[in-house]
């Protein structure tokens, strides 16, 4: 068995979506979530999905290994980032090298790196008047977003689209794609 963490800084319907893809999965679990957010929507999923969850800091996170430990503890062998805004340390990187996977929502490279998460990457994709956008798989490196891209969808923009209606087209892409494509990368 597999088991899966999921690092998330909000809500967590992508977290949400994972879980419940490998819920009756023989191969994969999800055993932990993980946030640095103690308002992050992802504690209530994980309450109501029997999910162990644990709130972190920014110094244990990024200062020492607990986290580390915490996820060698667990046993746990992929790293998840599922809506989660802080940059991954060196330490935690070096501990799972090609085992932490994010989600993008955007096809990147355009528009990544800080500060580029959510709402602002929708206002930059319809402010320059895209007429494609989507999401990127891709793995976790020291840089934000630069990590070797494993898969890109695009959906279609128009005109007459808004923010808030990229936003919900990228999001139709992560929960078809998110979870398929970390079963194939887990399985082989």
């Amino acid at each position: 068995m597999k088991r899966i963490a999921i690092l998330a800084s909000g809500s967590g319907s992508n977290a949400e979506k994972i879980i419940n893809y490998f819920e009756n999965n023989e191969s994969i679990c999800v055993d932990l979530l993980l946030t640095n957010n103690p308002q992050a929507g992802i504690i209530e999923r994980g309450r109501r999905l029997s999910i162990p969850t644990i709130i972190f800091d920014k110094k244990s996170f990024a200062k020492t290994d607990k986290i580390v430990e915490i996820l060698k503890k667990q046993e746990i062998d992929w790293v998840i980032l599922a809506g989660f805004l802080w940059l991954i340390p060196a330490n935690l990187i070096k501990a799972y090298p090609n085992k932490i996977i994010n989600i993008h929502p955007a096809l990147l490279p355009k528009y990544g790196g800080k500060g580029m998460w959510g709402h602002f990457v929708h206002e930059a994709v319809h402010a320059n008047k895209d007429t494609e956008s989507g999401i990127t798989i891709h793995y976790v490196n020291e840089n934000y977003d630069e990590g070797e891209v494993i898969f890109q969808a695009k959906c279609e923009i128009t005109e007459e689209d808004m923010p808030a209606d990229i936003a919900a087209k990228v999001q139709v892409l992560e929960h078809k794609h998110f979870p398929e494509v970390i079963e194939k990368l887990i399985l082989g």
